[in-house]
């Protein structure tokens, strides 16, 4: 019958999706940009610090002079919600990696028929791997304020934290999806 041969479509969302959330989420992770400080005291007023959670960049908004690598003065790297960023994106993007590999041999490949009990089993890997890499954006971005910072200098969420959210949600849509590939083995038993 013609139905069994079709990949089914929550198999093939989960598979765009997912792919889509690691590049976010990668990027997200390397990009030093969770938060931007400006307006800092006694410093050009054109200064902007961009820090993430490996680096620390300066840069000149007029000249675009940046500069990686600055000494974190404030203790910055070892706040908490910076250390727990730290080991959760690694830990969920290789979690990531892995749920894709399972996926893509459960979704068929060289096969007639699709898998579903081992693409279910690689969107709960995803849908797990894409709540890992959720919380430290969302901690980061609740704890943005109390990170240590220059005194009245202007905080500001970076875009690393949005690409992260964002690749979060694409990772978890895609898992769920992806799960919905237990349905179809319970339908032929």
């Amino acid at each position: 019958h013609l139905l069994g041969m079709r990949t089914p479509t929550a198999m093939i969302v989960g598979l765009v999706l997912c792919p889509c959330g690691l590049l976010l989420t990668f990027t997200g992770t390397l990009a030093p940009n969770w938060r931007q400080v400006s307006l800092i005291p006694n410093q050009p007023i054109d200064l902007v610090w961009e820090q993430g959670i490996w680096d620390i960049c300066s840069e000149h908004q007029s000249s675009h002079n940046r500069l990686c690598g600055q000494a974190d003065e404030l203790g910055y790297f070892e706040k908490v919600p910076v250390r727990a960023a730290q080991g959760l994106m690694p830990t969920s993007l290789v979690l990531t990696l892995l749920g894709l590999v399972v996926a893509a041999l459960g979704v068929r490949c060289w096969q007639k028929e699709p898998r579903p009990v081992l693409a279910g089993m690689a969107g709960l890997v995803l849908l797990l791997s894409g709540l890992l890499s959720l919380i430290p954006p969302s901690w980061y971005t609740h704890e943005l304020w109390t990170l240590p910072a220059p005194t009245d200098s202007t905080l500001v969420v970076g875009y690393s934290v949005v690409l992260s959210y964002l690749g979060s949600c694409l990772e978890i849509l895609g898992g769920l999806a992806l799960t919905l590939s237990f349905h179809h083995c319970c339908k032929e038993h």
